[in-house]
């Protein structure tokens, strides 16, 4: 999956000390997980629902969370996990313009963080839903 395949590259530019594609990468690997799971909903030979189609044509989080009708879940998993609710506070931030600026290594470690943790991270969460 493609989502796999971007934290794979951002792990990549992660440990070459390269911050800045990193964080971006990491951001995308989330988009495209949630991307995935929008795409669960569509069946083979349906014809795809317009509004839904356009809501997913975007790169904001917090709203392609909402096109893959995961707020309760999300909501549910904040409510039983601090961490996580912590976690999805710093992924909510990653924007797609973060392509075009640099980041710090302290910010892109904590993006990292609160996608790959394996208890409490965003990736997990999104894991369950596709």
């Amino acid at each position: 999956m493609l989502a796999r395949l971007r934290l794979q590259d951002a792990a990549v530019l992660s440990q070459a000390g390269r911050f800045d594609g990193a964080y971006y990468l990491f951001g995308l690997a989330v988009e495209c997980g949630l991307k995935a799971c929008i795409c669960r909903k569509t069946r083979r030979y349906d014809f795809p629902d317009k509004d839904l189609a356009q809501k997913s044509y975007q790169h904001d989080l917090s709203k392609l969370v909402e096109a893959a009708g995961l707020v309760a879940a999300r909501d549910g998993a904040m409510s039983g996990d601090a961490q996580f609710t912590a976690y999805w506070g710093i992924v909510k931030d990653w924007s797609i313009q973060s392509r075009y600026e640099t980041t710090e290594q302290s910010k892109a470690e904590a993006l990292e963080q609160a996608i790959t943790d394996r208890r409490h991270g965003v990736m997990r969460w999104i894991r369950q839903h596709w």
